[in-house]
């Protein structure tokens, strides 16, 4: 069995990122990735890179982030750290009400959201007619 390649070169990770080259070496200065270099100065990437581009395409391209966002996002995972369970913390009824309370509220902000998409539509259509 062949062992997976560790080193890619800039136009290797574009084609398994489904990206341009212009676009990997752009997110490498924006989001202040350091790549090892040959002496001829080629860039190399490895696997850890691979990921990190693999999770910046899906906070912009998915997910719908903007670069400050993406970057905002990408600061809070890599200070985050594993959150502790607490054995002796109860759990109340009022937090029980809380929680259900920011559920229907955040089913309503969807709901008015997708509404506003619906006229956007609409006018756009009218807008056409016209």
């Amino acid at each position: 069995m062949k062992m997976q390649k560790r080193k890619f070169r800039i136009g290797e990770l574009a084609e398994k990122l489904e990206l341009e080259r212009f676009v990997v070496r752009f997110w490498e200065k924006e989001f202040n990735i350091k790549t090892k270099r040959s002496q001829g100065s080629q860039r190399f990437y490895d696997e850890n890179d691979l990921r990190k581009f693999t999770l910046i395409k899906r906070l912009l391209y998915e997910e719908g982030f903007t670069i400050v966002g993406a970057k905002k996002k990408l600061k809070e995972k890599s200070s985050t750290k594993p959150e502790s369970i607490i054995a002796s913390q109860k759990t109340t009824m009022e937090d029980t009400v809380k929680t259900v309370a920011t559920e229907q509220e955040n089913e309503k902000i969807e709901h008015l959201s997708q509404q506003i998409i619906d006229l956007k539509d609409k006018l756009r259509k009218l807008r056409e007619m016209l």
